[in-house]
């Protein structure tokens, strides 16, 4: 009796739950539903990382415009207003003088550098690379979260559809515990084969209960990868994929090859090894003496001329032009240990092409090797369910006949429903690793 009172107590405590439940399809029905395309355009337009890649992108672009413009002539003016006392040196006349001066002076400077080791123009080229290799950023930023909104989407399917297997496991339940009752009520059966329906039943509200949860953990893992609010509504459209058949799984060294040239993140670490080589050449710059040209115009008044200010201004006025040679003789080995910092970069960089390269055989032979793997479990898997399936209708109508006690057919459900479970994750796990598959030849992912 006691196992029978805490059934009781666990049903009644299940059912308040539900009813909790039960009160959502009504805004449930108001939710905007998502096609896995409309989520991916969505994403790829919102989603912060990509946003946050893309002002790293701007910010090359800005600094690349920089290099260009740093081979122009700078331009500055200056004007000064001074008073001397005493001895002292006119600033204009440059005479030697002993009294009152009051002084003004303004001017014209510019200066270009024409040469400078090549330094400028491999700057120039250093920070297009940059450019180009931030573009490249902004695409695998894209290319992750669209894999990870594919990924998640393809678990809600899954729970999604796991509720409408709880659901019917549920319904199924109800009606044996029903049953169950009328006889236990008419004498025909034991207490335990009661209690163990009560107990089926239960579970199966539990198990629904849960699905509900997992598919909503599920929603919200979307949501914030789409950059939604928490009062945006959301639902999945679910694809019919109760005829699914498991596609052609291409050849994994083709698929490898296939990926060298379409994955933004390897053509970034090429060009990893070429910015390196441009830091190289200007380090090497350094090296090679500087030419410079500079001019200035200027003019000026002094109190010691008896002249007005504008005929000194007018007089005053001069010009000069120069060039400047400067070579560098010694400066403590620091451009020694610029082009040796430079080379180790080269040298990290090819390590670092590498790395990716093992990277992405290690991704394509893992989603490859799971997309085989998944393959004959669907096929294994889906013979389970079948078979399972009948089990369970013929347990079904012996219990329904008396031929059968409730514990065996509980445990009929169980096979059955572990069979389904079993088929649903193998169904969407293929999807998942075949759908990556095309993605790594550059395809676009479809469900």
């Amino acid at each position: 009796m006691k196992l029978y009172f805490s059934i009781l107590a666990l049903l009644s405590f299940v059912f308040a739950s539900a009813q909790e439940l039960d009160s959502i399809p009504e805004v449930a029905s108001q939710k905007k539903v998502w096609t896995l395309e409309e989520c991916l355009e969505y994403a790829v337009l919102n989603n912060i990382t990509i946003k946050d890649a893309q002002y790293s992108k701007e910010t090359s672009d800005v600094t690349y415009k920089q290099s260009k413009d740093n081979r122009l002539p700078n331009l500055s003016g200056s004007a000064s207003q001074s008073f001397t006392n005493g001895q002292s040196i006119d600033p204009i006349t440059s005479a030697f003088v002993n009294q009152q001066i009051h002084s003004t002076s303004m001017g014209l400077n510019t200066s270009v550098t024409l040469f400078q080791g090549n330094q400028l123009n491999n700057q120039i080229q250093q920070n297009k690379l940059l450019v180009d290799q931030n573009s490249l950023y902004v695409e695998e930023a894209k290319n992750n979260i669209i894999l990870s909104v594919t990924e998640a989407y393809l678990q809600a399917l899954y729970a999604k559809e796991g509720i409408i297997v709880a659901e019917k496991n549920l319904e199924a339940s109800t009606s044996e515990a029903e049953t169950a009752k009328a006889r236990f009520d008419a004498g025909s059966i034991a207490m335990q084969d009661y209690t163990d329906a009560v107990s089926q039943e239960a579970t199966n509200k539990y198990n629904l209960i849960s699905a509900k949860n997992s598919y909503a953990q599920q929603v919200i893992v979307i949501k914030q990868l789409l950059e939604l609010t928490p009062t945006d509504t959301f639902d999945v459209v679910s694809p019919d994929t109760d005829n699914y058949t498991t596609p052609i799984i291409p050849n994994k060294l083709e698929i490898y090859n296939a990926a060298l040239g379409y994955l933004p993140e390897y053509k970034a670490a090429e060009l990893g090894t070429e910015v390196s080589e441009k830091e190289l050449d200007i380090a090497k710059g350094a090296y090679l003496p500087t030419l410079s040209l500079s001019g200035s115009l200027g003019s000026g008044y002094t109190s010691v001329q008896d002249l007005n200010f504008n005929d000194q201004i007018n007089g005053n006025f001069n010009q000069r032009v120069g060039v400047t040679l400067t070579i560098p003789i010694f400066n403590r080995n620091q451009t020694k240990a610029s082009v040796q910092k430079a080379q180790i970069a080269i040298d990290q960089s090819e390590i670092q092409e590498q790395t990716v390269r093992k990277e992405i055989y290690q991704k394509i032979e893992t989603a490859y090797q799971n997309a085989v793997a998944t393959q004959e479990q669907l096929v294994a898997a889906e013979a389970s369910s079948s078979a399972a399936a009948e089990s369970y209708k013929l347990a079904q109508k012996k219990y329904e006949l008396g031929a059968l006690s409730a514990t065996d057919l509980v445990i009929s459900q169980n096979t059955y429903t572990n069979a389904q479970q079993n088929y649903l994750q193998a169904k969407y796990l293929n999807l998942l690793y075949t759908q990556l598959l095309e993605f790594y030849q550059g395809n676009d992912i479809k469900i």
